[in-house]
């Protein structure tokens, strides 16, 4: 099989062509979302571990093939400045040894980032439908010989974006192996079955979640890429309970064992105490009123992150004056129904619900209408002041006098 190769981009040629069908290349596209000094910048914040001898949960650091337990000394700082100086001081600390920094959830840590990502991406929604189950978006930046986990297959459509260097990402149309295992680190008696991309900078990669792949380096020099995954196979259900249950953490009375067998050999009926607690408030999230609350939360989260969730948290409130104009930056959504309810926009959701005269403010702003809490009736000030607030924390309202 041979790679296509485009030179121009537009959404309805990519969907009738090559949508859930075979990868293609486009060389040197308009209108990139991710730009080099951005993606250094939110590299930086979304390596940020949460102490000092801790390791995020969205990170991962390789030297050669060997996981780092404590990378602190190898994340990139705001100190670094660019991709170059970083690169200089991976290059004196680790003598020249290959290194992989892969950071997942990347547009969740630079709000002006995701947004660029959100409006490139709804092209595609527009034709194909927003993902129930969001996307998902990952840094890969190094000089590492292959992808960590080697030949792989993933359940996402995946859109390479080249933000530095050159990258080379090898494909199989099958899986190239018989042995029951699902990756190969080794990969060098399948060579001859498999097709190659060469990825510059400014280049978009597309390949449809079946094909199997691996992405390598095309020299000594790191390269950095951003992938987005699209969601279109296998085990959507544990996903999207996952992220219903995302935060619930049951206090446990007792330690987490299994108490021994008795005399007779067999072990009690009951469950361990602990597992006892975390069944229990999991039955509790699952009670009508929480679970319809839980499930309408996530539904607005989903749905006005465009596709992209989870987004950055919001930031803290500020005060604002009764004669301060706003108005709306992003969409603005509440729940469905006439009384009191939650709102969001941009990924987040309100802290509470807020009244049917409330809610009317955000018909105004996605109206296009500015805001000033002082020219609303008395009663209705503080419940708007605080709605108002919260938005602008969403980062879905600016003041005006100040845009």
């Amino acid at each position: 099989m041979t790679l296509t190769i485009e030179k121009s981009f537009d959404w309805d040629t990519f969907v009738d062509r090559y949508w859930d069908q075979k990868p293609v290349l486009y060389k040197g596209i308009d209108g990139v979302p991710f730009a080099e000094a951005e993606v250094f910048e939110t590299a930086v914040l979304g390596s940020r571990p949460p102490h000092p001898l801790a390791v995020p949960g969205n990170l991962q650091f390789l030297v050669e093939r060997r996981q780092q337990t404590r990378p602190r000394d190898y994340l990139p700082e705001l100190s670094d400045r660019s991709f170059d100086a970083y690169e200089r001081r991976m290059a004196d600390r680790l003598h020249g040894q290959r290194y992989a920094l892969v950071v997942h959830r990347f547009h969740a840590f630079s709000h002006p980032l995701w947004r660029r990502a959100q409006r490139f991406y709804a092209g595609l929604w527009e034709r194909v439908g927003q993902p129930t189950h969001t996307a998902g978006s990952t840094m890969f930046h190094g000089s590492y010989e292959h992808s960590p986990v080697g030949v792989h297959q993933d359940r996402f459509a995946t859109f390479m974006f080249c933000v530095r260097g050159t990258k080379r990402m090898r494909f199989w149309a099958e899986r190239p192996w018989a042995d029951p295992v699902h990756t190969v680190l080794d990969y060098q008696p399948y060579l001859a079955s498999s097709f190659v991309a060469e990825v510059g900078p400014g280049d978009l990669l597309y390949w449809p979640s079946p094909y199997y792949h691996v992405g390598e380096s095309a020299g000594d020099a790191p390269a950095t890429s951003v992938n987005v995954g699209i969601p279109r196979r296998e085990h959507r259900p544990y996903y999207e309970i996952k992220d219903l249950l995302r935060g619930t953490e049951p206090t446990a009375s007792a330690p987490l064992f299994t108490p021994d067998a008795g005399p007779d050999g067999q072990l009690s009926g009951e469950l361990p105490a602990a597992l006892a607690d975390a069944v229990d408030a999991f039955a509790e999230c699952l009670s009508q009123d929480r679970f319809a609350d839980r499930a309408t939360g996530l539904a607005l989260r989903v749905r006005t992150a465009g596709g992209f969730w989870p987004t950055q948290p919001p930031a803290e409130l500020r005060p604002l004056a009764d004669d301060t104009p706003v108005r709306g930056c992003a969409p603005l959504l509440a729940a469905p129904g006439d009384d009191a309810r939650r709102y969001a926009a941009n990924g987040n959701v309100s802290s509470g619900t807020a009244t049917a005269a409330a809610l009317s403010v955000l018909d105004r702003l996605d109206a296009g209408e500015v805001v000033r809490v002082g020219e609303l009736p008395m009663p209705q000030r503080a419940e708007v002041r605080h709605l108002l607030q919260e938005l602008e924390s969403f980062r879905a309202v600016t003041r005006a006098d100040t845009d």
